[in-house]
């Protein structure tokens, strides 16, 4: 079984553990960033489902898809970008620490990782510190990757 395949099994599992349902429709655009290798705006994901599946999809319909997913914690939203990638840890048993995203400024690609804990306390530390209360401890970081290096 593929890697995609696995995730959208298990994405499949959770969503009926958790009393919703993963759709044909929402299956088919948590595919869409599964295959994809970047970031995707809704009407990217509009595109890519017209050319995938055959069919259009309203970029609403899309929106309230990413709402559902997202909620789901199946995608995530990258903030800088107002792109959605698929979480990277679909398919694992554990719990994750406070996801961070690795954003390659050439080609668009995005690497999901996890940053320690005792490192996000230290910044919200030093955020409190300066007068500021943290809203989302979510990192996105402009990087190069190496095939861009």
């Amino acid at each position: 079984m593929s890697n995609v395949q696995a995730s959208i099994k298990q994405a499949d599992q959770h969503c009926r553990e958790h009393g919703v349902r993963l759709t044909d429709k929402r299956k088919q655009v948590l595919l869409s960033l599964l295959q994809s290798e970047k970031a995707m705006s809704a009407y990217e994901l509009v595109d890519y489902y017209k050319a995938e599946f055959g069919e259009s999809m309203p970029p609403m319909s899309v929106y309230r898809i990413l709402d559902f997913l997202q909620e789901e914690h199946l995608v995530h939203k990258l903030n800088s970008t107002n792109k959605y990638v698929s979480c990277s840890h679909i398919t694992c048993d554990h719990d994750h620490e406070i996801t961070q995203f690795l954003i390659c400024g050439e080609c668009q690609s995005v690497k999901e990782i996890n940053i320690n804990k005792s490192t996000i306390e230290a910044l919200q530390n030093n955020i409190e510190e300066a007068g500021f209360h943290l809203v989302s401890p979510q990192l996105e970081m402009n990087c190069l990757c190496e095939n861009c290096i």
